[in-house]
């Protein structure tokens, strides 16, 4: 007699549980979807996927004024101005397979701000064969070590030159001899 009461109580407690599934998948769906459209639309902005610095750029910033980071103070297709550095080679390492390293770069910068940044440019060069004097061969290999290498390289580069200047680097050639 247990045995047909045990087997008539453990289908509503199945729906029961199943549809409290469905509302929690639905709920997370849309809250994943929410937040999504808040980053990608720029409703909410986070410093660490280039969205400034503790909030939204302040609009009527122009080129010379101090609203950082990168291409978010220019339009997606708004043209900025390039400084093309020489081909810089490195030497690699004494166990490196590789003897060295040529890679050719350009730095787009704000449009207006093309003579402060050429000001330091001898400093951007040091500190970029210092840096790829220190990277391990092997970083070169992995599959996004071009986007690591940049975001560094470029990091760098905003290090040396004056706040705001520069907008993005462009890796033109990259070629291990």
């Amino acid at each position: 007699m247990s045995e047909a009461n045990d087997g008539t109580e453990d289908e509503p407690v199945r729906k029961g549980k199943s549809k409290l599934l469905l509302v929690a998948a639905v709920l997370a769906l849309g809250a994943g979807g929410g937040g999504f459209y808040a980053v990608y639309s720029g409703m909410l902005a986070l410093p660490f996927l280039g969205g400034g610095e503790g909030g939204h750029e302040t609009a009527g910033a122009g080129p010379g004024g101090e609203a950082g980071g990168h291409a978010e103070t220019a339009g997606p297709f708004e043209p900025g101005a390039y400084i093309h550095l020489e081909p810089l080679i490195v030497t690699m390492g004494p166990q490196s397979e590789s003897k060295h390293l040529k890679i050719t770069l350009a730095i787009e910068v704000e449009p207006g701000r093309e003579a402060e940044v050429e000001a330091v440019k001898p400093r951007v060069i040091d500190i970029l064969n210092g840096f790829l004097r220190a990277v391990d061969e092997r970083e070169f290999e992995l599959p996004r070590s071009m986007e690591r290498l940049r975001a560094q390289m470029l990091r760098r580069i905003e290090l040396v030159t004056p706040k705001g200047a520069v907008r993005d680097l462009l890796i033109q050639e990259f070629v291990l001899i």
